[in-house]
């Protein structure tokens, strides 16, 4: 287990770092990741998930100075993708999402939530018969 001098262990998927992954052809790294996605990809990315692709690779090199913006929840996480910041259109407003090593396999739209959590109150006036003689106050 390599460590580097902060004390923590270097990010893997699949006992392989970043490096390594970008190393492998695609048929080798296809076999490490889950079925639907290794469909997904056998099937053939659309036009709009390769320009984000393109988006993300200029991103890398430093040209890029706007944030990445997206609707395409269903695209999957390649090693290609680590290290950039995306913001993933929730359906009411972008969520940054940050992509890590142990993202890989997954898609974007996992880590945008569309959802949030309910959080109910106390009921409001009229809500029930004891509610309709509170004051209004």
């Amino acid at each position: 287990m390599v460590e580097q001098e902060t004390g923590r262990r270097e990010p893997k998927f699949k006992n392989k770092n970043v490096q390594e992954l970008l190393a492998m052809n695609q048929t080798d790294l296809l076999q490490l990741l889950p079925s639907r996605i290794r469909r997904t990809i056998k099937r053939g990315l659309s036009e709009n998930h390769k320009k984000l692709l393109k988006k993300i690779a200029t991103a890398k090199e430093g040209k890029r100075k706007k944030p990445i913006k997206t609707h395409l929840r269903d695209m999957p996480i390649l090693p290609e993708m680590i290290g950039v910041t995306i913001q993933v259109y929730t359906g009411k407003a972008f969520e940054e999402v940050e992509l890590k090593t142990e993202m890989i396999g997954h898609y974007l739209g996992e880590f945008a939530l569309t959802r949030r959590e309910i959080k109910h109150s106390a009921p409001g006036v009229g809500a029930t018969k004891g509610s309709a003689h509170t004051s209004v106050k």
